[in-house]
């Protein structure tokens, strides 16, 4: 079978293929978090975006924070995050985020948010005080930060590098071509320049970015968003498979199989990432604390 075929539109929706089946895991440390989360008015990704690894995930007592509230100012077509005007800013959501993170024991923190445009620097002040927070709490907690493009406020990225996040990770979510209909107010290149420019202001912190496949990209075209992103001198890429969250969200196109997967890993390996995770059900936080061991020992 030729797994380099390019997607073709379907006249009704698509039926999930076997290997996108979603293991239900509601053991006691889900339960757990799900009321830690509840209890200190937290949200996470992985509720708010209906992520389908948050079964594995909670049950591993793991998670992706959700900071600067619930409310999204954009509307891209893939999120399912609720958009509308944000009324609040809460500046003790940094303390509790340590907080819960002190309390989960954990290794490896994921920190990502909605999109802010109703703020003047994006939320990017929140986002500093939350990595200052967790190593306060807990300074052996390696800190990740998922971060909006901020409109271009390189100012605002400044604020966020000099915090000294151990992972910079901003998702260009798609190919060059598809970028406008997928993404609401996102900018292809602007996304570029911001992991160019973050590299440029912290060189030794690595940046990270993410592509879902499914919504109408061509095989080339993901491959040259891997150039793309190695131009940028971006370290670590994950891939994984869109999933419409709802009827009013972009249809599936075509749903890319696991040896497709393998083989992007592969490309990706070959252009200089030094790792690539790559899978149906990858997402950008997914198993995030072995993307980064595994991208500094490649790099040994």
């Amino acid at each position: 079978m030729n797994v380099l075929n390019e997607t073709t539109q379907e006249s009704k929706p698509l039926r999930r293929p076997e290997w996108l089946k979603i293991r239900l895991n509601t053991n006691q440390n889900f339960t757990e978090l799900k009321e830690l989360m509840r209890g200190n008015r937290l949200h996470t990704v992985c509720e708010e975006a209906r992520c389908p690894n948050i079964f594995e995930c909670w049950a591993n007592r793991t998670a992706t924070f959700m900071i600067l509230g619930s409310i999204c100012t954009r509307a891209c077509r893939f999120c399912a995050v609720t958009t509308g005007m944000p009324t609040e800013l809460d500046w003790e959501e940094p303390r509790r985020v340590a907080e819960s993170v002190e309390v989960m024991g954990l290794q490896h923190v994921v920190v990502t948010s909605v999109a802010r445009d109703d703020l003047h620097d994006g939320g990017a002040a929140i986002f500093a005080a939350t990595i200052r927070a967790i190593r306060e709490k807990r300074p052996w907690c390696s800190v990740e930060v998922l971060i909006p493009d901020f409109q271009g406020n390189w100012d605002a990225l400044k604020v966020v590098m000099d915090a000294r996040p151990d992972i910079l990770n901003h998702n260009v979510e798609t190919v060059r071509r598809l970028s406008d209909k997928v993404r609401a107010k996102a900018k292809y290149d602007r996304s570029l320049e911001l992991l160019r420019r973050a590299k440029e202001m912290q060189p030794d912190i690595p940046t990270k970015s993410s592509i879902m496949l499914g919504v109408g990209e061509r095989y080339e075209e993901v491959l040259e968003t891997m150039d793309d992103l190695r131009a940028v001198d971006v370290d670590i890429m994950t891939i994984g498979q869109y999933l419409q969250p709802t009827k009013k969200h972009l249809e599936v196109v075509r749903y890319w199989t696991p040896e497709e997967f393998a083989a992007l890993k592969e490309e990706g390996l070959k252009r200089g990432f030094k790792h690539v995770e790559s899978g149906p059900l990858v997402r950008s936080s997914y198993h995030a604390h072995e993307q980064v061991q595994q991208a500094e020992a490649n790099a040994k």
